[in-house]
């Protein structure tokens, strides 16, 4: 399979008591391609861009022979792969 785009949606909530942030995500492998995958992220620690390098961790989980380090950005940069974030902050816990 060959990865044409990679769409991450992302939700940041953070814990005012604790002062930590979290985040879940969706990710879109090929959208709206007939080889469309949708990866979850479940709801977990992080804050600013972690999102993106969980995101390359499960795309590296999932297509190993792909992947070789570096960040997101330069992955699907050097694959000439669509890349497309999104981030809303200040969700709610329960949006996550």
């Amino acid at each position: 399979m060959k990865i044409k785009t990679v769409d991450v949606n992302a939700k940041e909530w953070f814990d005012k008591v604790n002062g930590n942030s979290y985040f879940s995500a969706e990710v879109i492998i090929n959208y709206k391609l007939k080889d469309e995958i949708i990866i979850k992220l479940p709801f977990q620690y992080g804050y600013g861009d972690q999102y993106q390098y969980e995101t390359l961790k499960e795309i590296k989980n999932k297509f190993s022979n792909m992947v070789n380090g570096g960040s997101l950005w330069s992955f699907c940069d050097n694959n000439k792969i669509i890349l497309r974030t999104n981030k809303q902050e200040n969700c709610l816990k329960r949006d996550l």
